[in-house]
This record gives structure tokens, C-alpha cells and sequence, in this order.
């Protein structure tokens, strides 16, 4: 594709699980204070510390774990027990060293498109867990560049694809993220193309750009050729 010459990736829920890690640690966490407050509440409460702490603690688990600890001394008023916080500390370290999950259709879709691409992975979220799972995945090798960065905006797409490659105007970003990887990716004036996952953590929700013609929708990354094919 002439006018088209890099790619880049989310990682998170686009080459590998990661969100039913978090929903199913919230469930641990819910358990564990059933005694002092209800599901729905510790839920409301969590995303309430977690959006709160975003820009102290970034993303990832580390910042969750501490929003999980916040909001047990919050709902116990200062009285949860050393063994509550115990579990969420061991929750948290479980999270951190979880298998990776590759998706389906992620490593045939990565060789047959490196080497006709500069392929980039940008993901946000803690330096070391990102690079552990971009080391355990074993996908790493099929990437030109990998770039973990604090946020995702329009002017992260327009440095990285005119650093990695020929500029957002000839790059696409693909990701199962609206608001980190399609939206702002439009915004710097490259393709988006959406590739929704199972869950979608609330903080990540957004809107279809409806009417942009550079938005495009996958079921999953099996249909990535195919697309790109079109578009040629």
C-alpha cells in the first residue's frame, strides 16, 4: 500500500488478555469486603479511586492495586484488617506475574504483515509489566519499535508515527480502545481501526466516530489484511 506505510498496536486486549485479569480481581476484592459494603458500592468506589489516582499512579496494576487499598481503608473507615490489605497486596503481585494470553489470529496476523510495514507497538501503563508481557508474549520480535507511554493523545500518535515512521498521515493504529487507540489516532490524522474485546473497562469507554472516513471496524485481527487489502 503505497500511502500506507506503518502500523501500530495496542497490546491490552488487542495482541493479549488483560482486562478479565482486573474483573476478576475486583471480584476477589468485593469478597473480601462483603462484610463491610455492598458489590455495587465497592465497584462505584474503586472506579472513583481509580479515576481519582490516574494521574499519580498512571495505568496498570500497580496504581489498581493501590486504588483497591485506598477504597478498603475508605468503606472500613480506617479499620479494614492487616489481612484484607494482605490479600489485595497478593492479588496484585498474582496480576503482576499472570501468564500472557496471546488472542487469536495475533501471531499469523504479525508475520504476514512485518516486513511489508514498519510495525510498532505503543502501549500505556507500568514500564516493567508492560515489558515483562511483551517479553512472555514471544511477540516482541515481530515489532520495529515497541513504546510504552504514560497516555495516548493525538499528539503521542503524531510523535511516534513521524519517529518511527512517515508520519500519522501514512500510519494506522489498531486497537480495541475508542478513546486511547481509535479516537486520538483519527484526531493526528492516521487510520483507526477498532478491534473490540470482550470487556471494556469503564475509564476506556467512548463513542464510534461516526462519519470519519478513516475509522474502520474488525471483528478480530484475522480481518486486518482484508481491510488493508480494501483500502489499497
Amino acid at each position: 500500500m503505497a500511502t500506507l506505510t506503518t502500523i501500530g498496536f495496542d497490546a491490552d486486549d488487542t495482541l493479549w488478555h488483560n482486562e478479565r485479569n482486573f474483573r476478576l480481581t475486583e471480584e476477589r476484592f468485593t469478597d473480601l469486603l462483603a462484610d463491610y459494603s455492598d458489590k455495587d458500592n465497592l465497584t462505584e468506589r474503586l472506579l472513583a479511586a481509580e479515576r481519582r489516582n490516574l494521574r499519580l499512579y498512571g495505568y496498570g496494576v500497580k496504581g489498581f492495586t493501590l486504588s483497591m487499598i485506598e477504597t478498603a481503608i475508605e468503606v472500613t473507615e480506617g479499620k479494614a484488617p492487616a489481612s484484607v490489605i494482605g490479600e489485595i497486596l497478593e492479588a496484585g503481585r498474582t496480576m503482576l506475574s499472570h501468564p500472557v494470553e496471546p488472542l487469536p489470529h495475533v501471531e499469523e496476523t504479525l508475520q504476514a504483515l512485518k516486513g511489508s510495514f514498519r510495525l510498532v507497538l505503543i502501549t500505556k501503563g507500568d514500564l516493567f509489566d508492560q515489558e515483562r508481557k511483551v517479553a512472555e508474549s514471544g511477540l516482541g520480535d515481530h515489532f520495529d519499535a515497541v513504546e510504552i507511554v504514560p497516555e495516548k493523545t493525538a499528539e503521542t500518535y503524531r510523535t511516534l508515527f513521524a519517529r518511527h515512521g512517515d508520519g500519522p498521515g501514512r500510519a494506522m493504529m489498531v486497537g480495541n480502545s475508542l478513546k486511547s487507540d481509535v479516537v486520538p489516532a483519527l484526531d493526528a490524522g492516521s487510520h483507526g481501526v477498532h478491534v473490540p474485546y470482550e470487556i471494556t473497562w469503564a475509564l476506556e469507554h467512548a463513542d464510534i466516530p461516526a462519519g470519519r472516513d478513516r475509522f474502520h471496524q474488525v471483528a478480530h485481527l484475522g480481518e486486518l489484511q482484508a481491510l488493508l487489502f480494501r483500502l489499497v
